[in-house]
């Protein structure tokens, strides 16, 4: 018996193709989603064709993702005010026009939690953050994921939302998380997923690391003219894409620092271009 686990597309279509093919490859027919599925990348719709695609296709088990909730949110009448060529927010409103009022539906039918079933096998925690929040990081040795254990009562734990690879063994109970699909960190610019294969009632695991193609991502980046949309979120996009060595949320961290240098204040999500453009310029390559 095998599933494929993949957590964070952000709406990297290509890199989620690129996946599949190698799931169709190893004829896995079970796939495990851990949340976000659009949200940095052009085309929101074609990954979501393809989730639907999956859907038909595939036995499938999805988990919803702190993304998933900002749709769900928005279209509930948020009080936070998404903008157009605005680094903090464009790249929020430009995801949400494009999706159906069908895809948020399909987020909405989704849990947060999951606990998946295989006959003649321990039963699979899932989550896109933590069992608490899915917006919480889970880190190696760190009090939320050590709590996780005590609060937790099934021997596999899957969760994903940093973008980063772990595994984790503590009084016989393990956390894995994949990395990400579509926007990985330390991976060299790979697309990342993770196969369970289970036998015997034993469960292991194996991390998958694929090349794919990198600028034609970017190059749809370009098409979409989100670097207009959404300008200095999508040229971190870009350092993320080749490099994976910083996140968003670190570049985002230095803005909403410099603008309090310099004020004394800041409030999400209004953080000017400036700080975002010289926070850019003292961490990405790509500037």
């Amino acid at each position: 018996m095998k599933a494929a686990v993949l957590s964070d597309i952000h709406g990297n279509h290509i890199a989620l193709e690129t996946c599949m093919e190698e799931i169709h490859r190893r004829d896995i027919n079970k796939l495990i989603f851990l949340g976000d599925y659009v949200g940095e990348l052009a085309y929101p719709q074609k990954t979501m064709a393809l989730i639907k695609e999956l859907k038909r296709n595939y036995e499938c088990y999805f988990v919803r993702g702190n993304k998933e909730d900002y749709w769900i949110d928005y279209k509930k009448g948020s009080e936070i005010t998404w903008k157009d060529n605005n680094s903090t927010t464009g790249m929020l409103l430009y995801a949400y026009q494009n999706l159906t009022n069908e895809d948020i539906l399909f987020f909405e039918s989704l849990s947060h939690v999951q606990i998946i079933s295989f006959e003649g096998m321990p039963a699979i925690a899932a989550y896109h953050g933590s069992h608490n929040r899915n917006d919480q990081k889970l880190k190696l040795n760190t009090d939320n994921s050590a709590q996780l254990f005590l609060d937790a009562k099934e021997t596999i734990i899957l969760c994903g939302h940093t973008h980063i690879r772990n595994e984790l063994m503590q009084d016989g109970r393990l956390l894995l998380n994949p990395g990400s699909a579509g926007v990985p960190l330390e991976s060299q610019g790979k697309a990342q997923f993770m196969v369970l294969s289970g036998e015997n009632s034993t469960w292991n695991y194996e991390f998958i690391d694929l090349p794919y193609d990198v600028e034609r991502v970017i190059a749809e980046l370009h098409e979409e003219n989100l670097f207009v949309k959404a300008p200095c979120w999508s040229r971190v996009t870009e350092e993320v894409l080749r490099y994976g060595n910083i996140s968003h949320g670190t570049v985002l961290s230095r803005a909403m620092q410099l603008l309090y240098n310099d004020t004394g204040k800041w409030c999400w999500p209004d953080i000017p271009e400036k700080y975002w453009e010289k926070a850019v310029e003292e961490i990405c390559h790509s500037t």
